[in-house]
């Protein structure tokens, strides 16, 4: 976020003949943000039209730039515009730079008013707008220092919606919430079965739990409570519940997600089937018009080849649960051509090979491919990558656990992402939840996990777990 000083020139200060300009590149955001404002959102009303036809998002710019060199630069804070002849000419186009001056022409002593010549070019020197505007100027000085000028990221896709959608109709499916011993676990449980996704039973030890419903107002009375004595114990036992098929799911809760997952994967109680387990994150990340999902960086540390055939298949398969029909596998390295030194490119050439003779099914696979080809089709294109999934990736397949983690991460923190998280390969899905999920994530972790419970229903002809069982 960058900060900025303003200070005014005031009614006094202002000579006629005076002028201001200003030059900025027009930005894809820019355009948006306009059109968003007007409700004009249509994607043919973002390209650039003719002078004879009707104003657009980028033609909206070009006045927003003569306004906002008014009223924060000059005459600055206090201006207010009063009256507007402005005409729009030529054609705007998103990577121009447009440079716009405001000209004192009249000055009005009996209300104060300065009527400014305006005026809006492109870097060829086209017109793009002229014409007058006239503004209240201030009386007093006025000045703000370090004021924020935040970064707007806009938000093409809001894939969470869809899936909490997708959910909607389906009836809540019965989950052992494991050690929900702190506020954030327990109030994303209840969160959860308010929003009908699941059925909570609350595995733990009962006086810590019901600590925790008093300290913060939380009303457990509804929910089933199954009494451990600690975190440890809790897992064993949401996992016996799960393999006796009186859970469909898992969520973890203020436990460490190994004691969790050692339940999970023991050879004779677990929850194991003949797939490896993986993880995925699925993510709504806002410049990207598509949910995106990341796997794995959370289970599987340096998979070999033969664990990344599995992990492969399982996100593959939890993309047609959320309606990806066929998904686009971005099997991911540092660069795009196969190098024996680097031996993620030949684990990606590899899997490629195994999905053309069907050993890896229902999806478009390429690798290796870096991160940017991956997910922009500007830079498959720059780099001369030929492929139907550079640029379009539905799944990122990373070489492993620290890539992946940092990956996922990243677009948390740096692009706002939101990342739901599930894991696969196991008798019933289960929800790796952290401290740190917003409520949006959690419900929307959970909300994969109730698709995959109502899949596994189908799958096996099971009715599901009657409410309290």
């Amino acid at each position: 976020m960058n900060t900025r000083d303003f200070t005014n020139r005031t009614f006094d200060e202002i000579d006629v003949g005076a002028s201001a300009t200003v030059t900025r590149m027009l930005t894809a955001t820019d355009v948006e943000a306009l059109a968003l404002a007007a409700g004009d959102v249509e994607g043919f009303h973002l390209e650039g039209r003719g002078a004879d036809e009707p104003m657009t998002a980028q033609g909206a710019a070009a006045v927003a730039m003569v306004a906002g060199l008014l009223n924060s630069r000059f005459p600055g804070p206090g201006t207010r515009i009063v009256e507007s002849r402005i005409r729009y000419d030529g054609t705007v186009g998103i990577g121009d730079t447009l440079t716009a001056t405001v000209t004192a022409r009249e000055k009005r002593a009996d209300d104060h008013t300065i009527v400014f010549d305006c005026r809006c070019a492109n870097q060829a020197g086209l017109e793009l707008l002229h014409g007058q505007l006239t503004v209240i100027a201030p009386m007093e000085r006025i000045a703000y220092a370090n004021v924020a000028t935040p970064e707007l990221i806009l938000r093409r896709n809001d894939g969470f919606a869809k899936l909490f959608a997708r959910c909607k109709p389906l009836p809540p499916v019965t989950c052992a919430v494991v050690h929900p011993c702190d506020k954030a676990s327990l109030a994303g449980a209840i969160e959860a079965a308010k929003a009908g996704l699941i059925v909570p039973v609350l595995v733990g030890p009962p006086a810590k739990i019901r600590a925790v419903a008093e300290e913060h107002g939380l009303d457990i009375g509804p929910y089933q409570v199954v009494p451990v004595q600690h975190s440890h114990a809790a897992a064993a036992r949401a996992v016996e519940i799960a393999y006796a098929g009186n859970a469909e799911a898992l969520m973890k809760g203020s436990l460490h997600t190994d004691e969790l997952m050692g339940a999970v994967v023991s050879s004779t109680t677990g929850l194991r089937t003949a797939r490896r387990i993986s993880h995925v994150f699925v993510m709504d990340v806002p410049t990207y018009p598509r949910l995106l999902l990341v796997t794995d960086a959370a289970i599987n540390i340096l998979p070999d080849l033969e664990a990344k055939v599995d992990i492969c298949q399982n996100a593959i398969d939890l993309a047609h649960l959320l309606g990806v029909e066929r998904p686009k596998v971005a099997i991911l390295s540092a660069v795009e051509t196969v190098n024996p030194k680097i031996p993620s490119t030949l684990d990606a050439a590899a899997l490629c090979k195994m999905a053309d003779r069907g050993q890896i099914t229902g999806a478009e696979l390429d690798g290796p491919l870096a991160f940017d080809n991956a997910i922009s089709v500007e830079a498959a294109r720059t780099k001369a990558i030929v492929s139907p999934v550079a640029g379009r990736a539905d799944i990122l397949l990373v070489p492993d656990l620290e890539a992946g983690n940092m990956l996922a991460k990243q677009l948390q923190y740096l692009a706002g992402a939101d990342a739901a998280g599930i894991v696969l390969g196991t008798r019933v899905p289960i929800v790796l939840t952290s401290r740190a999920d917003s409520v949006r994530t959690r419900l929307a972790s959970t909300a994969v996990l109730k698709l995959l419970a109502h899949a596994r229903r189908e799958k096996l002809g099971t009715p599901g777990v009657p409410s309290g069982a």
